[in-house]
């Protein structure tokens, strides 16, 4: 990979490991719905004007938009209100081995020994980490996030069925354009004390919708997307080892968190499960 290329691809997981920082004072001024209904209707309103409409495929991006954004993001950001973002951003990483699990049960996907063996010490770090004193007033919005990770694996089998008939900056657009509308509703009918939250919101609350919109999303999938066209997937995927990583760090340093040791050891056994599953090699012959 040419290295203007790599360092693209680097920032990546610079700006989404710092958005889940940056979340995490968010949903202190803001209820997570509303959070994210703001976050994918500003993304929306950047994009579209950029971007063909999709015939043939809005009922299926409604769709998309509704289980792998609204139900996701529901799920990851109201778990991620009631507990540590350093904590969030590795149980988050489930999403790696719930697809490839979901690609096996669904398409056939091959799953090697390497992947099954990434996929159980995965799952073993989070249970590592949730066994711990240090994390049981944590448990159930560790299991919201895990929720979410399953809900984007399944999000991301409803974007293979797409078949690359659209691109995906024109994707991230539409899914939007839809995902805002249910979120804001979502809030409307799940949440409380919306008017009062953007009434006596600050610059954080503010900075953070902005952030989440136009450098998360608009501006990292943009980047995602181009270093994946221009390179091979195995060459691109390893980099996002290092989100977990700088969210943990960003945590620390931005929000003045302190994980503990055993969060630490089993964040280390979910990167390397991760890893290996990233890292591994398909039988020859197959996809």
């Amino acid at each position: 990979m040419p290295i203007s290329q790599l360092a693209l691809a680097l920032t990546v997981p610079l700006l989404w490991g710092l958005g889940f920082v940056f979340a995490k004072a968010g949903l202190s001024e803001f209820p997570p719905l509303l959070l994210m209904g703001m976050r994918f209707t500003l993304t929306a309103m950047l994009l579209l004007p950029f971007v063909k409409i999709p015939r043939g495929h809005l009922l299926w991006i409604a769709a998309l938009a509704f289980v792998g954004s609204t139900i996701q993001y529901g799920l990851t950001f109201t778990g991620l209100r009631d507990m540590d973002a350093s904590l969030a951003i590795i149980v988050v990483q489930l999403e790696v081995p719930f697809a490839v699990i979901m690609g096996a049960l669904i398409f056939r996907e091959h799953v090697g020994w390497q992947k099954i063996v990434g996929i159980l010490l995965a799952f073993g770090g989070v249970a590592l980490i949730a066994g711990m004193p240090e994390t049981q007033t944590e448990v159930w919005p560790a299991l919201l996030v895990v929720g979410g990770a399953l809900t984007w694996a399944i999000g991301q089998i409803m974007v293979k069925q797409l078949n690359n008939a659209v691109d995906g900056f024109t994707l991230i657009a539409w899914v939007g354009l839809f995902a805002g509308p249910q979120m804001l509703l979502a809030s409307l009918l799940f949440e409380q004390g919306q008017w009062q939250a953007l009434q006596s919101a600050t610059w954080i609350g503010w900075s953070t919708v902005i952030y989440l919109a136009v450098m998360m999303t608009a501006l990292g999938y943009s980047i995602w997307f181009h270093v994946l066209n221009h390179n091979p997937v195995t060459q691109v995927m390893p980099v996002l080892l290092l989100l977990p990583v700088v969210g943990v760090v960003g945590s620390i340093f931005i929000l003045g968190e302190e994980p503990g040791q055993w969060t630490l050891v089993g964040g280390f056994v979910v990167i390397v499960g991760v890893a290996l599953i990233i890292f591994s090699r398909e039988r020859r012959g197959e996809s």
